[in-house]
């Protein structure tokens, strides 16, 4: 990749235009990726350098990858997150699973605890002696702080300035699924296996000219045994259509594009980054563990979220720091507060 060296002036001006689809690592000055350079302030750090960084920081996606999103309308990003980022929310799903199972056993749903399994495997296994392992997992419902640390990941939110610059919502449309086995939950279309739909098809006409970008975590290996999403690269082009109810939200039989799927395997750590007229849709797991994942939406700060009646935050702000929300109790009381007042509200743009 050939690219052009900017200086700091010219660097500041581009990220603070929002302007970041250029070469990354290959672009930056020796110095300015972790090692101090000259000018140490005697404790091996360069103060002028540490403040470099933080600019370059935020460039987790490479001018190649940015330019395919915009054409395709979906990108699969390899190593976003690290284990490191992951082993909070997964431990604290392991904990809630462990509660789970235990309160199932006294009621005398589950008898065997799996205690020995990995987390692909027991929530499978719970699974299959009783499908009510699954009720209250979701991310409005549990509400665990480390899944809200985790919404305001740095790594992940370096690459979603990449798309869509540094005043960033995480939008309220957001999901944890564990999809177990086929052999226990089945083929057809649902939580599970959802059919070809748009995301712009989950929300409100309000957010038709919001820039949302659904951002999907592996949270173990995703792939076509069990179960990875499958997408339609390019029909973002032609705008939102029109779905229906009937097979549970999908794109209407005599508009849906006939266009080649691409399955879209991605590795633990990595997103499928989709435009909100992406269709996709995800298959059954035909494999013996469950395939864990989260889907997320950010957006610009500002622009209306499709769910006005669940809580949106601020997660990153450039110019206005002070705007994040960093308070776990606040942001679980909101959703409190809006999952009570909006029972009854029509989420889906059906007919």
């Amino acid at each position: 990749m050939s690219a052009k060296l900017l200086n700091d002036a010219e660097l500041y001006r581009w990220i603070k235009q929002g302007v970041y689809n250029f070469a990354v690592e290959e672009s930056l000055p020796t110095g300015c990726t972790g090692s101090p350079a000259e000018e140490s302030d005697g404790n091996g750090t360069n103060p002028k350098i540490t403040e470099r960084n933080e600019w370059y920081r935020i460039m987790r996606l490479t001018d190649e990858q940015v330019r395919a999103f915009r054409e395709d309308g979906v990108l699969v990003a390899e190593g976003v997150v690290t284990e490191d980022d992951l082993a909070p929310v997964i431990a604290e799903y392991e904990a809630w699973i462990e509660q789970r199972a235990r309160q199932l056993q006294a009621e005398g749903k589950i008898s065997d605890l799996h205690e020995g399994e990995t987390f692909e495997r027991r929530f499978a296994k719970l699974y299959a002696q009783s499908p009510e392992i699954a009720s209250g997992m979701d991310i409005m419902q549990l509400r665990g702080p480390a899944m809200f640390a985790f919404l305001r990941n740095d790594n992940l939110l370096d690459a979603v300035e990449c798309l869509v610059g540094p005043e960033i919502t995480c939008n309220p449309i957001q999901h944890i699924r564990a999809k177990p086995p086929a052999d226990a939950s089945g083929t057809g279309a649902g939580f599970y296996n959802v059919p070809w739909h748009q995301d712009s098809g989950v929300t409100w006409e309000e957010a038709d000219d919001s820039d949302i970008i659904t951002c999907w975590l592996a949270l173990v290996d995703a792939t076509v045994e069990n179960g990875c999403m499958e997408v339609m690269p390019g029909v973002w082009k032609r705008g939102h259509l029109a779905h229906q109810a009937e097979g549970g939200t999908t794109i209407r039989p005599d508009l849906l594009p006939d266009v080649p799927p691409r399955p879209v395997p991605v590795k633990k750590g990595g997103f499928v980054f989709m435009h909100r007229h992406t269709p996709h849709t995800s298959t059954p797991n035909f494999s013996d563990g469950v395939r864990w994942s989260v889907d997320l939406r950010y957006q610009k700060t500002g622009t209306p979220t499709g769910r006005p009646f669940h809580p949106e935050f601020v997660a990153r702000s450039r110019a206005h720091p002070e705007s994040v929300l960093t308070d776990h109790a606040e942001w679980s009381r909101r959703w409190v507060e809006a999952l009570e007042n909006a029972k009854g509200m029509k989420a889906h743009r059906v007919k």
